[in-house]
């Protein structure tokens, strides 16, 4: 299995999965709870809420990726208020992953990556170990969060709606 199998696939697969959730949020919204309440709900009162949730997670696709591939990544404002926004943002990053050429995201297994933590930090992993230890962990991370914040506010989604479009036969 290579690098950038794993990236590519997981964040389309998951991203894609995550704009069907906010299809599904925004119906619900429509008939039963104000769409800014539930964009800015969060599980607990130290947690990020659900649009900065949608927004990291793209974010990991993003700049995860281009650092993988020894690229520059897009930058986003992070001023998204709306689920059309957020789904645009998710669509973008979509698209900018999907054009990652994976001979390179391959070629970074050895190399180092050195990646902010935090405001004033930097970390440095080797590119295997970042993929697999920091920035897949990360973003299903906050899938995982976005989807629990969904599910606590009632919307009508399950387990299928957060696989998403997974490479599987079911017979």
């Amino acid at each position: 299995m290579s690098m950038s199998s794993a990236a590519i696939a997981t964040f389309e697969i998951g991203l894609t999965a995550l704009s069907g959730l906010l299809e599904k949020a925004e119906a619900h919204a429509a008939c039963k709870i104000d769409a800014a309440v539930l964009l800015g709900t969060r599980l607990f009162p130290d947690m990020f809420p659900l649009t900065r949730q949608i927004q990291i997670a793209c974010d990991l696709a993003n700049n995860g990726g281009a650092r993988l591939a020894g690229i520059e990544a897009p930058k986003h404002e992070d001023t998204e208020q709306t689920f059309g926004e957020l789904k645009a943002r998710i669509a973008k990053t979509v698209a900018f992953v999907k054009g990652l050429e994976p001979a390179k995201i391959d070629a970074s297994a050895g190399r180092e990556i050195v990646f902010p933590l935090g405001r004033e930090t930097k970390a440095r992993m080797r590119g295997v170990d970042y993929l697999n230890h920091f920035l897949l962990p990360n973003f299903y991370f906050h899938i995982s969060t976005a989807y629990g914040i969904l599910r606590h506010c009632g919307v009508q989604i399950g387990k299928r709606d957060y696989l998403g479009g997974i490479p599987m036969t079911v017979s």
